[in-house]
């Protein structure tokens, strides 16, 4: 069987590309812009024109697939990637069964009512296409591309296209391959008091992640910071929740962690309920003495 994999970052593109060497016997990648080390079989390179959105990608992608005949297809879970996901499973005829945290014998276990519930699907057709969350797989390291080649660009009937961009502000640590994540909540009330969890990440080696009202309700973190059920699935070792409360969409980002330790004021939060330890107190007495302790 043929694997194909579509992934909008090279850290990505490895791990699926290490994953599809247990579901397959070949893999071809599609990459955008410069083709990265992945362990492909091969690669397709595709270069969106300037001025293009990523999504208007999609027609090319499918041109790819229907010259590729794959027997399944894992693809990155950003929001570029699902747009064409959800084109390319219109394409095929298909459904996508998105979102994927494990691989098992009965199918593919996903979330589903916002996160609330999970399930396990097999997909049904002549082709299976998941989109895949990071840390489902574990990238093979070392592992280099075979051919690269460039996939001719289709214009798309109606391209989506760039009017204005603004470069995002990097938090200087990759979530998805950080061991340690410090997130802030709702308990920050000023813009200010997020040093006291940026000095905590220093010490710990940590990234610096938030519930979703920081990124869109005040703007004081990225969106690239946010985790919760539409926005980064994370896996670290640990994830320390700073004056989070715990609802439902925050915790399906972070409840795959291998240790969740919570600080909260209000000894009735929810994330009491979900965490491995707990710590009732306020954050601005807290976070500066465990900062010190370290």
């Amino acid at each position: 069987m043929k694997a194909l994999i579509i992934a909008e970052h090279a850290g990505a593109a490895a791990e699926l590309a290490a994953g599809a060497r247990t579901m397959a016997d070949e893999i071809v990648a599609i990459s955008f812009g410069e083709a990265s080390d992945c362990g492909a079989d091969k690669v397709l390179r595709i270069t969106v024109p300037e001025g293009v959105a990523l999504d208007a990608a999609a027609d090319t992608v499918n041109a790819a697939f229907d010259a590729e005949q794959p027997g399944i297809v894992l693809i990155e879970a950003t929001r570029h990637m699902k747009v064409i996901a959800g084109s390319l499973a219109f394409h095929a005829d298909t459904a996508v069964i998105t979102d994927v945290m494990s691989f098992e014998d009965a199918g593919a276990r996903s979330m589903y009512f916002g996160g609330i519930a999970e399930r396990v699907q097999k997909a049904e057709g002549d082709v299976a296409i998941y989109t895949v969350g990071a840390g489902v797989f574990e990238a093979a390291e070392g592992a280099a591309n075979g051919a690269v080649a460039d996939q001719e660009w289709v214009e798309p009937a109606r391209p989506v296209k760039v009017l204005s961009s603004k470069a995002i502000e990097k938090s200087g640590v990759d979530l998805f391959k950080a061991d340690v994540v410090v997130a802030a909540g709702r308990g920050f009330t000023e813009e200010g008091q997020l040093d006291m969890a940026r000095d905590l990440c220093g010490k710990l080696g940590a990234g610096l992640a938030c519930s979703r009202p920081l990124t869109e309700g005040v703007n004081w973190l990225p969106t690239e910071c946010y985790v919760g059920v539409s926005g980064l699935m994370l896996t670290p070792k640990a994830y320390i929740a700073c004056g989070i409360s715990g609802q439902m969409q925050h915790m399906v980002g972070c409840n795959r962690s291998g240790a969740i330790f919570a600080i909260n004021k209000d000894k009735n939060a929810p994330i009491f309920k979900q965490c491995d330890f707990g710590l009732v107190g306020d954050i601005k007495d807290v976070l500066p003495a465990l900062t010190a302790a370290l």
